[in-house]
Parts: structure tokens; C-alpha cells; sequence
């Protein structure tokens, strides 16, 4: 029987959890993006002027 590669194993785990972690990322990136998005302008601020 052959033997187990640990170090395979391993590098398998951490290579998943890192394509999760970028994932989680990109979708909070694009739910920024749907509430904040960059092209409209900014909200106007109601200020009274200096008196």
C-alpha cells in the first residue's frame, strides 16, 4: 500500500482555502461596488454657509 503524501494533502487544503478566501473577497468587492459605485456622483451635502 502505498504511503500517504502529507505534504500534498496539505498544500491541497491551503490552496482551496486561499481560492475561498479570494472569493469571499471578490464578492465583497462587488457588493461595495453595487452600493458605492464610482461613476455616479457624489450625494450633496446640505451645509449652511458660514454667517
Amino acid at each position: 500500500m502505498a504511503k500517504p503524501n502529507y505534504a500534498f494533502a496539505k498544500r491541497q487544503r491551503d490552496l482551496a482555502k486561499k481560492q475561498k478566501k479570494e472569493e469571499k473577497r471578490q464578492r465583497k468587492l462587488e457588493a461595495r461596488q453595487e452600493k458605492h459605485p464610482e461613476d455616479a456622483p457624489p450625494p450633496a451635502v446640505d451645509e449652511k454657509p458660514p454667517a
